[in-house]
Protein backbone atom coordinates (compact mmCIF):
# COMPACT_ATOMS: atom_id res chain seq x y z
CA UNK A 1 0.00 0.00 0.00
CA UNK A 2 2.88 2.57 0.80
CA UNK A 3 4.66 1.86 -2.60
CA UNK A 4 0.85 2.37 -4.64
CA UNK A 5 0.61 5.75 -2.34
CA UNK A 6 3.96 6.75 -3.20
CA UNK A 7 3.53 6.15 -6.72
CA UNK A 8 -0.35 8.34 -6.61
CA UNK A 9 1.62 10.60 -5.21
CA UNK A 10 3.84 11.61 -8.56
CA UNK A 11 0.32 12.60 -9.81
CA UNK A 12 0.22 15.40 -7.63
CA UNK A 13 2.68 17.31 -9.60
CA UNK A 14 2.88 18.53 -13.17
CA UNK A 15 1.62 17.82 -15.71
CA UNK A 16 -1.10 15.94 -13.69
CA UNK A 17 -1.62 19.05 -10.70
CA UNK A 18 -3.82 16.61 -9.25
CA UNK A 19 -2.58 18.13 -5.78
CA UNK A 20 -5.67 16.32 -3.21
CA UNK A 21 -3.72 13.70 -4.21
CA UNK A 22 -0.77 14.36 -2.00
CA UNK A 23 -2.60 15.19 0.64
CA UNK A 24 -4.41 12.21 0.41
CA UNK A 25 -2.04 9.62 0.24
CA UNK A 26 -0.19 11.06 2.99
CA UNK A 27 -3.10 10.94 5.14
CA UNK A 28 -3.12 7.88 4.45
CA UNK A 29 0.59 6.79 5.07
CA UNK A 30 -0.12 9.10 8.72
CA UNK A 31 -3.11 6.64 10.07
CA UNK A 32 -1.30 3.59 9.22
CA UNK A 33 2.01 4.72 10.96
CA UNK A 34 -0.76 5.27 14.25
CA UNK A 35 -2.65 2.48 13.95
CA UNK A 36 0.67 -0.14 13.88
CA UNK A 37 2.12 1.64 17.41
CA UNK A 38 3.80 -2.29 17.82
CA UNK A 39 5.87 -1.76 14.63
CA UNK A 40 9.61 -1.42 15.38
CA UNK A 41 11.87 0.56 14.04
CA UNK A 42 12.96 -1.35 10.80
CA UNK A 43 9.26 -2.39 10.12
CA UNK A 44 8.92 1.57 10.37
CA UNK A 45 11.96 2.27 7.96
CA UNK A 46 10.11 -0.69 5.70
CA UNK A 47 7.04 1.78 5.67
CA UNK A 48 8.94 4.77 4.93
CA UNK A 49 11.35 3.28 2.47
CA UNK A 50 8.23 1.69 0.39
CA UNK A 51 6.62 5.21 -0.10
CA UNK A 52 10.09 6.92 -1.20
CA UNK A 53 10.43 4.41 -3.65
CA UNK A 54 7.21 4.17 -5.39
CA UNK A 55 7.41 8.30 -5.50
CA UNK A 56 10.63 8.77 -6.58
CA UNK A 57 11.39 5.73 -9.36
CA UNK A 58 8.06 6.83 -11.57
CA UNK A 59 8.46 10.64 -10.73
CA UNK A 60 12.33 10.75 -12.26
CA UNK A 61 11.90 7.82 -14.39
CA UNK A 62 13.05 10.38 -17.18
CA UNK A 63 16.76 10.01 -16.01
CA UNK A 64 16.99 6.32 -18.23
CA UNK A 65 16.70 8.82 -21.38
CA UNK A 66 19.79 11.17 -20.39
CA UNK A 67 21.56 7.28 -18.88
CA UNK A 68 20.33 5.46 -22.09
CA UNK A 69 19.32 7.06 -24.96
CA UNK A 70 22.22 9.65 -25.02
CA UNK A 71 24.59 8.66 -22.45
CA UNK A 72 25.12 5.15 -24.21
CA UNK A 73 24.76 2.83 -20.95
CA UNK A 74 22.80 0.06 -21.75
CA UNK A 75 19.16 0.03 -21.24
CA UNK A 76 19.10 -2.44 -18.13
CA UNK A 77 21.86 -0.89 -16.64
CA UNK A 78 19.83 2.59 -16.57
CA UNK A 79 17.31 1.02 -15.29
CA UNK A 80 18.87 -0.71 -12.39
CA UNK A 81 20.76 3.12 -11.59
CA UNK A 82 17.55 4.47 -11.42
CA UNK A 83 16.35 2.18 -9.29
CA UNK A 84 19.26 2.52 -6.81
CA UNK A 85 18.59 6.11 -6.82
CA UNK A 86 15.11 6.05 -6.08
CA UNK A 87 15.86 3.65 -3.19
CA UNK A 88 18.73 5.98 -2.38
CA UNK A 89 16.29 8.92 -2.15
CA UNK A 90 13.89 6.57 -0.04
CA UNK A 91 16.16 6.49 2.64
CA UNK A 92 15.20 9.95 3.74
CA UNK A 93 11.24 9.69 4.26
CA UNK A 94 12.24 5.99 5.65
CA UNK A 95 14.57 8.26 8.47
CA UNK A 96 11.23 10.00 9.09
CA UNK A 97 9.59 7.23 9.90
CA UNK A 98 11.96 6.29 12.30
CA UNK A 99 12.21 9.61 13.53
CA UNK A 100 8.95 9.38 14.23
CA UNK A 101 9.03 6.20 16.29
CA UNK A 102 12.42 6.67 18.17
CA UNK A 103 10.92 10.29 19.15
CA UNK A 104 7.17 8.32 20.38
CA UNK A 105 9.74 5.71 21.94
CA UNK A 106 11.80 8.19 24.53
CA UNK A 107 9.21 10.69 25.09
CA UNK A 108 6.54 7.70 26.00
CA UNK A 109 3.85 8.77 24.62
CA UNK A 110 1.43 6.91 22.12
CA UNK A 111 -0.95 9.21 22.17
CA UNK A 112 -1.23 9.91 18.14
CA UNK A 113 -2.07 13.89 18.24
CA UNK A 114 1.59 14.24 19.33
CA UNK A 115 2.66 12.03 16.36
CA UNK A 116 0.78 13.85 13.85
CA UNK A 117 2.75 16.77 15.16
CA UNK A 118 5.77 15.20 14.80
CA UNK A 119 5.29 13.83 11.71
CA UNK A 120 4.97 17.19 9.69
CA UNK A 121 8.18 18.32 11.21
CA UNK A 122 10.38 14.95 10.79
CA UNK A 123 8.94 15.23 6.99
CA UNK A 124 10.13 18.65 6.42
CA UNK A 125 13.28 18.25 8.16
CA UNK A 126 14.17 15.34 6.45
CA UNK A 127 13.02 16.42 2.69
CA UNK A 128 15.46 19.81 3.58
CA UNK A 129 18.49 17.02 4.18
CA UNK A 130 17.92 15.57 0.94
CA UNK A 131 17.72 18.95 -0.98
CA UNK A 132 21.06 19.32 0.48
CA UNK A 133 23.30 16.70 1.32
CA UNK A 134 25.67 15.72 -1.23
CA UNK A 135 24.65 18.66 -3.35
CA UNK A 136 21.14 17.92 -2.60
CA UNK A 137 18.63 16.54 -4.74
CA UNK A 138 15.37 18.30 -3.98
CA UNK A 139 12.94 17.37 -7.41
CA UNK A 140 9.68 16.19 -6.42
CA UNK A 141 9.78 17.89 -2.62
CA UNK A 142 6.23 17.87 -2.18
CA UNK A 143 5.37 21.57 -2.02
CA UNK A 144 6.13 22.09 -5.56
CA UNK A 145 2.53 20.21 -5.78
CA UNK A 146 0.66 22.97 -4.28
CA UNK A 147 1.68 25.77 -6.69
CA UNK A 148 -2.15 25.35 -7.65
CA UNK A 149 -3.35 24.31 -3.92
CA UNK A 150 -4.67 26.94 -1.07
CA UNK A 151 -1.21 26.65 0.31
CA UNK A 152 0.53 28.80 -2.41
CA UNK A 153 0.26 31.93 -0.09
CA UNK A 154 2.54 30.47 2.05
CA UNK A 155 5.50 30.24 -0.61
CA UNK A 156 6.43 33.75 0.06
CA UNK A 157 6.69 33.38 3.95
CA UNK A 158 8.28 30.28 4.49
CA UNK A 159 9.38 29.06 0.56
CA UNK A 160 8.97 25.44 -1.03
CA UNK A 161 10.41 23.22 2.31
CA UNK A 162 7.90 25.53 4.26
CA UNK A 163 4.73 24.54 1.99
CA UNK A 164 5.63 20.86 2.00
CA UNK A 165 5.52 21.10 5.62
CA UNK A 166 2.01 23.03 5.93
CA UNK A 167 1.08 19.90 3.63
CA UNK A 168 1.88 17.78 5.69
CA UNK A 169 -0.04 19.38 8.70
CA UNK A 170 -2.94 19.48 6.34
CA UNK A 171 -2.75 15.87 5.86
CA UNK A 172 -2.64 15.09 9.37
CA UNK A 173 -5.97 17.50 10.28
CA UNK A 174 -7.57 14.97 8.17
CA UNK A 175 -5.97 12.03 9.93
CA UNK A 176 -7.55 13.41 12.99
CA UNK A 177 -10.59 13.20 11.35
CA UNK A 178 -10.90 9.51 11.44
CA UNK A 179 -8.36 8.60 14.41
CA UNK A 180 -11.02 9.40 17.25
CA UNK A 181 -14.11 11.75 17.82
CA UNK A 182 -12.33 13.58 20.47
CA UNK A 183 -9.64 14.42 18.02
CA UNK A 184 -11.98 15.31 15.39
CA UNK A 185 -12.78 18.99 16.21
CA UNK A 186 -9.32 19.98 16.85
CA UNK A 187 -8.14 18.16 13.43
CA UNK A 188 -11.12 20.26 11.29
CA UNK A 189 -10.12 23.46 13.53
CA UNK A 190 -6.57 22.90 12.22
CA UNK A 191 -7.63 21.98 8.79
CA UNK A 192 -9.98 25.35 8.44
CA UNK A 193 -7.15 27.61 9.74
CA UNK A 194 -4.73 26.10 7.25
CA UNK A 195 -6.70 26.88 4.41
CA UNK A 196 -8.11 30.19 5.94
CA UNK A 197 -4.44 31.48 6.50
CA UNK A 198 -3.49 30.48 3.02
CA UNK A 199 -6.34 31.86 1.14
CA UNK A 200 -5.25 35.32 3.19
CA UNK A 201 -1.78 35.03 2.54
CA UNK A 202 -2.42 35.16 -1.35
CA UNK A 203 -4.61 38.31 -0.92
CA UNK A 204 -0.89 40.19 -0.14
CA UNK A 205 1.89 42.00 -2.30
CA UNK A 206 4.72 41.45 -1.08
CA UNK A 207 6.44 43.34 -4.38
CA UNK A 208 5.75 46.15 -6.57
CA UNK A 209 6.86 47.37 -9.37
CA UNK A 210 10.04 48.43 -10.46
CA UNK A 211 10.40 51.27 -13.47
CA UNK A 212 8.65 49.97 -16.91
CA UNK A 213 7.97 46.59 -18.50
CA UNK A 214 10.44 45.43 -20.52
CA UNK A 215 10.17 43.39 -24.54
CA UNK A 216 11.66 39.87 -24.31
CA UNK A 217 11.91 36.76 -26.93
CA UNK A 218 12.89 33.83 -25.27
CA UNK A 219 14.30 31.34 -27.94
CA UNK A 220 13.87 27.37 -27.98
CA UNK A 221 16.10 26.01 -30.66
CA UNK A 222 14.56 22.50 -30.21
CA UNK A 223 18.23 20.69 -30.83
CA UNK A 224 17.95 16.87 -30.57
CA UNK A 225 20.90 15.90 -27.69
CA UNK A 226 22.03 13.01 -30.19
CA UNK A 227 23.19 15.48 -32.52
CA UNK A 228 23.95 18.54 -30.58
CA UNK A 229 27.63 18.22 -30.54
CA UNK A 230 28.20 16.53 -34.00
CA UNK A 231 30.41 18.55 -36.19
CA UNK A 232 28.59 17.82 -39.03
CA UNK A 233 25.67 20.34 -37.36
CA UNK A 234 27.74 22.98 -35.55
CA UNK A 235 27.33 25.09 -38.25
CA UNK A 236 23.86 24.62 -38.84
CA UNK A 237 23.45 25.32 -35.14
CA UNK A 238 25.26 28.39 -34.39
CA UNK A 239 23.60 29.68 -38.17
CA UNK A 240 20.27 28.53 -36.40
CA UNK A 241 20.55 30.89 -33.51
CA UNK A 242 22.11 33.80 -34.84
CA UNK A 243 18.80 34.13 -37.19
CA UNK A 244 16.82 33.53 -34.12
CA UNK A 245 18.81 35.99 -31.64
CA UNK A 246 18.73 38.85 -35.00
CA UNK A 247 15.15 38.32 -36.24
CA UNK A 248 13.69 41.26 -34.11
CA UNK A 249 15.08 43.90 -31.70
CA UNK A 250 14.06 43.36 -27.57
CA UNK A 251 15.11 44.56 -24.92
CA UNK A 252 16.17 41.24 -23.50
CA UNK A 253 16.86 38.78 -26.00
CA UNK A 254 17.65 35.24 -24.43
CA UNK A 255 18.97 31.66 -25.66
CA UNK A 256 18.94 28.08 -24.18
CA UNK A 257 22.16 26.74 -21.37
CA UNK A 258 24.75 25.59 -24.04
CA UNK A 259 23.60 27.24 -26.99
CA UNK A 260 26.31 27.19 -28.59
CA UNK A 261 28.01 23.47 -28.91
CA UNK A 262 31.67 25.08 -28.77
CA UNK A 263 33.69 26.58 -26.44
CA UNK A 264 33.30 30.43 -25.93
CA UNK A 265 37.04 30.41 -27.31
CA UNK A 266 36.18 28.09 -30.33
CA UNK A 267 33.98 30.50 -31.74
CA UNK A 268 34.35 32.08 -35.80
CA UNK A 269 35.99 35.14 -34.98
CA UNK A 270 32.99 37.28 -36.39
CA UNK A 271 30.16 35.51 -34.75
CA UNK A 272 30.14 37.36 -31.05
CA UNK A 273 31.28 40.76 -33.12
CA UNK A 274 28.13 40.61 -35.26
CA UNK A 275 25.98 39.69 -32.61
CA UNK A 276 27.12 42.66 -30.67
CA UNK A 277 26.65 45.20 -33.23
CA UNK A 278 23.22 43.77 -33.43
CA UNK A 279 22.84 44.58 -30.04
CA UNK A 280 24.33 48.19 -29.81
CA UNK A 281 22.14 49.11 -32.96
CA UNK A 282 19.06 47.76 -31.78
CA UNK A 283 19.83 48.81 -27.98
CA UNK A 284 18.79 45.17 -27.00
CA UNK A 285 20.59 43.15 -24.62
CA UNK A 286 21.29 39.26 -25.50
CA UNK A 287 22.32 36.67 -23.01
CA UNK A 288 24.02 33.64 -24.92
CA UNK A 289 24.11 30.32 -23.37
CA UNK A 290 27.92 28.97 -24.04
CA UNK A 291 31.01 26.81 -22.34
CA UNK A 292 33.68 29.61 -21.08
CA UNK A 293 37.35 28.08 -21.41
CA UNK A 294 39.31 29.72 -18.74
CA UNK A 295 42.34 27.69 -20.02
CA UNK A 296 44.64 24.97 -18.32
CA UNK A 297 41.38 22.74 -18.86
CA UNK A 298 39.39 25.14 -16.60
CA UNK A 299 35.13 25.45 -18.03
CA UNK A 300 32.34 26.79 -16.85
CA UNK A 301 28.64 26.49 -17.72
CA UNK A 302 28.03 29.88 -18.54
CA UNK A 303 25.77 32.67 -20.09
CA UNK A 304 27.29 35.77 -21.47
CA UNK A 305 25.47 39.57 -21.86
CA UNK A 306 26.33 41.30 -25.27
CA UNK A 307 24.81 44.61 -26.08
CA UNK A 308 26.14 47.53 -23.12
CA UNK A 309 27.07 49.84 -25.14
CA UNK A 310 30.01 51.05 -22.93
CA UNK A 311 31.49 47.39 -24.03
CA UNK A 312 31.11 45.97 -20.72
CA UNK A 313 30.94 42.49 -20.78
CA UNK A 314 28.17 40.24 -18.83
CA UNK A 315 29.04 36.94 -17.89
CA UNK A 316 27.43 34.35 -14.95
CA UNK A 317 28.98 31.02 -14.45
CA UNK A 318 27.00 28.13 -13.06
CA UNK A 319 27.67 27.13 -9.46
CA UNK A 320 25.26 24.73 -8.30
CA UNK A 321 26.89 21.61 -10.58
CA UNK A 322 24.95 18.36 -11.60
CA UNK A 323 26.96 15.30 -10.12
CA UNK A 324 27.71 13.28 -12.74
CA UNK A 325 26.47 15.78 -15.63
CA UNK A 326 28.72 18.52 -14.48
CA UNK A 327 31.17 17.04 -12.09
CA UNK A 328 31.86 14.00 -10.98
CA UNK A 329 31.42 12.69 -7.12
CA UNK A 330 34.54 11.35 -5.66
CA UNK A 331 34.44 7.25 -6.66
CA UNK A 332 32.11 7.44 -9.24
CA UNK A 333 34.33 8.21 -12.42
CA UNK A 334 34.07 4.46 -13.39
CA UNK A 335 30.19 4.94 -13.55
CA UNK A 336 31.10 8.53 -15.94
CA UNK A 337 33.01 6.42 -18.38
CA UNK A 338 30.37 4.09 -18.90
CA UNK A 339 28.41 7.12 -20.51
CA UNK A 340 29.28 9.63 -23.92
CA UNK A 341 28.63 12.92 -22.16
CA UNK A 342 30.69 15.68 -22.95
CA UNK A 343 32.01 18.66 -21.37
CA UNK A 344 31.79 16.35 -17.71
CA UNK A 345 33.35 18.81 -15.27
CA UNK A 346 32.96 22.56 -14.42
CA UNK A 347 34.30 25.14 -12.18
CA UNK A 348 32.44 26.58 -9.08
CA UNK A 349 31.95 30.31 -9.32
CA UNK A 350 30.38 30.27 -5.69
CA UNK A 351 26.30 31.38 -5.15
CA UNK A 352 26.57 35.31 -5.47
CA UNK A 353 26.80 37.21 -8.41
CA UNK A 354 25.79 40.41 -9.84
CA UNK A 355 22.75 40.72 -11.97
CA UNK A 356 22.91 42.27 -15.60
CA UNK A 357 21.07 45.79 -15.84
CA UNK A 358 18.35 45.59 -18.72
CA UNK A 359 16.66 49.82 -18.79
CA UNK A 360 15.37 49.75 -15.74
CA UNK A 361 15.22 46.18 -14.90
CA UNK A 362 18.57 43.97 -13.27
CA UNK A 363 17.85 40.59 -15.07
CA UNK A 364 19.23 37.81 -12.40
CA UNK A 365 20.27 34.34 -14.40
CA UNK A 366 20.39 30.77 -13.37
CA UNK A 367 21.36 27.81 -15.10
CA UNK A 368 18.75 24.97 -15.48
CA UNK A 369 19.26 22.71 -12.55
CA UNK A 370 20.12 25.79 -10.37
CA UNK A 371 16.04 26.95 -9.91
CA UNK A 372 16.06 24.08 -7.70
CA UNK A 373 17.72 25.82 -5.17
CA UNK A 374 14.97 28.57 -3.65
CA UNK A 375 17.56 29.49 -0.82
CA UNK A 376 20.13 30.22 -3.17
CA UNK A 377 18.34 32.64 -5.31
CA UNK A 378 16.74 34.24 -2.25
CA UNK A 379 20.46 34.35 -1.01
CA UNK A 380 21.68 36.19 -4.31
CA UNK A 381 18.64 38.62 -3.58
CA UNK A 382 19.36 39.27 -0.40
CA UNK A 383 22.69 39.99 -0.82
CA UNK A 384 21.78 42.37 -3.49
CA UNK A 385 19.86 44.07 -1.71
CA UNK A 386 22.32 45.46 0.15
CA UNK A 387 24.05 47.39 -3.15
CA UNK A 388 23.31 50.43 -5.07
CA UNK A 389 21.26 49.14 -7.51
CA UNK A 390 19.07 46.89 -5.28
CA UNK A 391 18.08 42.87 -5.55
CA UNK A 392 17.60 41.77 -9.41
CA UNK A 393 13.98 42.64 -10.54
CA UNK A 394 13.94 39.89 -13.31
CA UNK A 395 14.99 36.26 -13.15
CA UNK A 396 16.18 34.44 -16.07
CA UNK A 397 16.59 30.38 -15.98
CA UNK A 398 18.08 29.05 -19.40
CA UNK A 399 17.86 25.18 -19.68
CA UNK A 400 18.96 21.95 -21.76
CA UNK A 401 16.30 19.06 -20.84
CA UNK A 402 16.62 17.78 -24.32
CA UNK A 403 18.44 14.53 -22.03
CA UNK A 404 15.52 13.52 -20.87
CA UNK A 405 12.71 13.84 -23.63
CA UNK A 406 9.33 14.42 -23.92
CA UNK A 407 8.15 12.64 -20.30
CA UNK A 408 7.22 14.58 -17.03
CA UNK A 409 11.04 16.58 -16.99
CA UNK A 410 9.46 19.13 -18.70
CA UNK A 411 6.47 20.39 -17.04
CA UNK A 412 8.28 19.31 -13.50
CA UNK A 413 10.73 21.91 -14.35
CA UNK A 414 8.40 24.58 -15.44
CA UNK A 415 6.35 23.81 -11.99
CA UNK A 416 9.84 24.66 -9.69
CA UNK A 417 10.38 27.55 -11.51
CA UNK A 418 7.09 28.70 -10.69
CA UNK A 419 7.61 28.51 -6.92
CA UNK A 420 10.87 30.39 -7.53
CA UNK A 421 8.59 33.42 -9.04
CA UNK A 422 6.45 32.54 -6.30
CA UNK A 423 9.11 32.51 -3.29
CA UNK A 424 10.53 35.91 -4.74
CA UNK A 425 7.39 37.83 -5.94
CA UNK A 426 9.59 38.25 -9.08
CA UNK A 427 8.56 37.23 -12.86
CA UNK A 428 10.92 34.11 -14.29
CA UNK A 429 11.58 34.09 -17.90
CA UNK A 430 12.51 30.59 -19.03
CA UNK A 431 14.44 30.07 -22.33
CA UNK A 432 15.02 26.07 -23.38
CA UNK A 433 16.09 24.00 -25.73
CA UNK A 434 13.87 21.66 -26.07
CA UNK A 435 11.10 23.18 -23.37
CA UNK A 436 9.30 24.59 -21.24
CA UNK A 437 10.20 28.13 -22.40
CA UNK A 438 7.57 30.51 -20.83
CA UNK A 439 7.10 33.74 -19.21
CA UNK A 440 5.96 33.43 -15.58
CA UNK A 441 4.38 36.45 -13.38
CA UNK A 442 5.14 37.26 -10.08
CA UNK A 443 2.70 35.52 -8.91
CA UNK A 444 3.63 32.11 -10.37
CA UNK A 445 1.19 32.04 -13.23
CA UNK A 446 2.37 31.14 -16.83
CA UNK A 447 1.64 34.18 -19.19
CA UNK A 448 2.96 32.57 -22.28
CA UNK A 449 4.38 29.53 -23.58
CA UNK A 450 6.18 27.90 -26.59
CA UNK A 451 5.00 24.40 -27.31
CA UNK A 452 7.32 21.68 -26.28
CA UNK A 453 9.49 19.75 -28.82
CA UNK A 454 9.35 23.48 -31.14
CA UNK A 455 11.40 25.86 -32.49
CA UNK A 456 10.60 29.58 -32.05
CA UNK A 457 10.83 32.70 -30.12
CA UNK A 458 8.82 33.73 -27.30
CA UNK A 459 7.89 37.40 -27.42
CA UNK A 460 6.10 39.32 -24.46
CA UNK A 461 6.47 42.44 -22.28
CA UNK A 462 7.80 41.74 -18.66
CA UNK A 463 7.20 43.99 -15.50
CA UNK A 464 10.03 43.90 -13.14
CA UNK A 465 9.24 43.82 -9.56
CA UNK A 466 11.57 45.00 -6.00
CA UNK A 467 10.98 44.71 -2.44
CA UNK A 468 11.80 41.43 -0.65
CA UNK A 469 9.68 38.68 0.58
CA UNK A 470 10.01 37.49 3.80
CA UNK A 471 11.18 34.46 2.50
CA UNK A 472 14.15 36.34 0.75
CA UNK A 473 14.64 38.15 3.82
CA UNK A 474 14.84 35.12 6.38
CA UNK A 475 15.00 32.11 3.75
CA UNK A 476 14.52 28.71 5.33
CA UNK A 477 14.72 29.96 8.90
CA UNK A 478 11.46 30.73 9.79
CA UNK A 479 9.96 27.44 9.15
CA UNK A 480 12.35 26.21 10.95
CA UNK A 481 11.62 28.26 14.28
CA UNK A 482 7.95 26.88 13.68
CA UNK A 483 9.11 23.34 13.70
CA UNK A 484 11.09 23.83 16.76
CA UNK A 485 8.27 25.22 18.44
CA UNK A 486 5.74 22.89 17.34
CA UNK A 487 8.50 19.93 18.55
CA UNK A 488 8.88 21.77 22.00
CA UNK A 489 4.82 22.14 21.97
CA UNK A 490 4.32 18.37 21.58
CA UNK A 491 7.59 17.59 24.00
CA UNK A 492 5.44 18.99 26.56
CA UNK A 493 1.87 18.22 25.98
CA UNK A 494 3.73 14.40 25.63
CA UNK A 495 5.62 14.69 29.05
CA UNK A 496 2.33 16.06 30.95
CA UNK A 497 0.42 13.13 29.56
CA UNK A 498 3.10 10.74 30.77
CA UNK A 499 2.50 12.10 34.43
CA UNK A 500 -0.95 11.90 34.05
CA UNK A 501 -0.39 8.27 33.45
CA UNK A 502 1.92 7.55 35.97
CA UNK A 503 -0.23 9.61 38.31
Amino acid sequence: MALLFGALNVLSFAPFFIWPLQVISASLMMLILVSHPEWNKKQQALLGLSYGFGSFVFGVCWLVIAMSRYGGMPYALSVIALALLAAFMAIFPALCFVAVHSLQSKWKTSDPITLLVLFPVSWTVFEFLRGHLFTGFPWLSIGYAHNVSPLVGFAPVVGVYGVGGIAMLTSACIALLFLRRSARSLGAIGLLLIVISGIGLQQLSWTEANGKPISVRLTQGNIDQGIKFTSSFLDETLAMYADLMTAQAADLIATPETALPLLLTELPSTYLPRLQDFASQTNSRIVIGVVSDDGRQQYSNSVIGLGDKQGTAYRYDKHHLVPFGEYVPFGFRWFVNMMQIPLGEYNNPGVVQPAMAVKDQWVMPNICYEDLFGEEIAQQLRAQAVTPQGAATILLNVSNLAWFGDLTAIPQHLQISQMRSLETGRPMLRSTNTGATAIIDARGQVVSQLPSLTRGTLAGQVQGMRGLTPYIRFGNWLWMVFAAMAMLGAYIVSQRQAKKTRT
